[in-house]
């Protein structure tokens, strides 16, 4: 039988109760409420971190986007701004290189924040318009940065990195709750779910969920977990939609390879 604790709204779930032979552990909720989790199912909540997650179109190349709504100086960034940075960062050449979290063509997006001024704008009242646009491409796990100058419509500066783990977007976590839903190591959250529930967990949209990146810890993992932090892996934080949260923190799933493995206990 799964042992149920209930723990204060907000809290970070600790302790002894990890799962026990693959059982996810429900974790009540005495408030009603996401605490955190993002409504949308993904894992950063808020209007701009929805604004910016998503894959980008796959091989799609389309004529410059139009300017439309612009902000000005030290402004949020607009819808508008923020639609064109992305689209001028993701040229031709990475869509047809790349790969986002789905195994389809073209990077997968992350994020577009405003830019800070460069030194020699600092006291401009109204210094160039710049977006820094980060994607994750899966084909060779690299974090990919682009620095679009929103005024002239050029990528000013891009950067290539490995090894390097951005908070995960709310596409990605889907897609790590897919995976895991669907491997016989699922069967935990599944049961949990059908507890809370009465009804069959089959999508992940069903769930709201956070995630953190997972990186590989010498003797605390399974060897196909080894990679993580070169790959791209995650522990989801699942709970159920207006219900309690499902402790899965001994799963790990691996979105490079598209694996998921159970750490080792203690």
């Amino acid at each position: 039988m799964r042992k149920i604790v209930h723990r204060h709204l907000g809290k970070v779930v600790a302790g002894a109760a990890i799962a026990v032979a693959g059982t996810a552990v429900m974790v009540g909720i005495t408030l009603p409420g996401t605490a955190g989790a993002d409504e949308t199912g993904g894992g950063k909540a808020g209007t701009q971190a929805a604004r910016q997650d998503g894959a980008v179109p796959a091989g799609v190349v389309e004529q410059a986007p139009a300017e439309g709504d612009k902000g000005k100086g030290g402004d949020p960034l607009t819808d508008d701004e923020m639609n064109r940075a992305a689209q001028l960062a993701a040229n031709r050449q990475l869509l047809n290189s790349a790969e986002n979290v789905d195994g389809k063509r073209g990077p997968q997006r992350l994020s577009v924040d405003l830019a800070d001024p460069e030194n020699d704008e600092t006291d401009d009242p109204n210094p160039p318009r710049r977006a820094d646009v980060t994607f994750y491409d899966y084909k060779n796990d690299t974090f990919v940065t682009k620095t679009v100058n929103l005024d002239t419509g050029k990528v000013e500066d891009t950067g290539v990195q490995h090894g390097v783990q951005p908070p995960l977007s709310r596409a990605e976590n889907a897609e790590a709750a897919a995976l895991l839903i669907a491997d016989p190591l699922g069967a935990g959250l599944k049961a949990d779910y059908k507890d809370a529930t009465g009804k069959e967990l089959t999508s992940p949209d069903q769930l709201l969920f956070n995630g953190a990146v997972y990186r590989a810890t010498p003797g605390s993992q399974p060897a196909v977990l080894d990679k993580c932090g070169e790959h791209r892996c995650v522990r989801l934080f699942p709970k159920v939609k207006n219900g309690p949260w499902i402790d899965a923190r001994s799963i790990v799933i691996d979105l490079s390879a598209r694996k998921v493995a159970q750490l080792k206990r203690g």
